[in-house]
């Protein structure tokens, strides 16, 4: 039986779900909350911390890690 459109885009989910808590996912939602949290109380800009971000999802593989997007795409 095939697989609906539902069921894949819920195991991709989980797939990142499971690899930010096993700790290989290098820009994390715990990450970009506190990049968010940064934002917010006004120590950097919006901009600032998209660059930041940006700089993670560089530095991933050189750190061994890999980025939501890769860990959605293997799932």
């Amino acid at each position: 039986m095939r697989r609906n459109m539902f069921e894949r885009m819920s195991d991709k989910r989980c797939a990142v779900h499971k690899a930010e808590i096993d700790g290989i996912v290098a820009d994390s939602l715990d990450v970009r909350k506190a990049l968010m949290e940064r934002v917010t109380s006004g120590e950097i800009t919006l901009a600032q911390a998209q660059d930041e971000l940006a700089k993670i999802k560089r530095g991933a593989k050189a750190s061994g890690k890999i980025t939501r997007e890769q860990a959605y795409n293997r799932g």
